[in-house]
């Protein structure tokens, strides 16, 4: 599973012009699944996304995590987080995971964040949906399950 975590004052996802959530301070999360991954991954994901110390504390150093300060996540499925891009010039999705593998690996993926007791929202799995961020800092941080040393 590959992942890219945005520090955010705010975030929304619409789709088809209806929002579906929106988050205050917390982080946005795109998450890209291939075949190869599982729910080991995801659980490992989960983890790192929870402690990650990229707010800043009262000295103004990035010390807290999303649940040290009471944030919120927004997670959103991106397939092409596994474009390859090595041969032309049209992105190649061949390792991306189907819905059937890829669905189950995102709702758990979504209840493992959930269980921390934060607030998690979410966009809907294949639709064409609308992204709006604020990033702050920016803070910007690339996950993939598979480059865990």
């Amino acid at each position: 599973m590959r992942v890219v975590v945005q520090r955010v004052s705010s975030a929304s996802v619409t789709i088809d012009g209806i929002e579906k959530s929106r988050i205050g301070t917390g982080l946005l999360v795109l998450v890209g699944i291939e075949e190869a991954d599982d729910r080991a991954d995801a659980s490992w994901l989960a983890s790192k996304i929870l402690g990650l110390r990229i707010f800043p504390d009262s000295d103004g150093v990035m010390n807290l995590s999303v649940t040290d300060i009471g944030g919120s996540l927004l997670v959103i499925s991106q397939f092409t987080l596994h474009a390859m891009t090595k041969k032309g010039n049209r992105p190649s999705y061949i390792r991306a995971a189907k819905p059937g593998h890829a669905v189950p690996l995102y709702e758990f993926f979504v209840s493992e964040l959930a269980g921390s007791g934060i607030e998690v929202g979410t966009g809907e799995f294949g639709a064409d949906m609308k992204v709006a961020l604020v990033n702050e800092g920016p803070v910007t941080i690339v996950m993939d399950s598979k480059n865990r040393e």
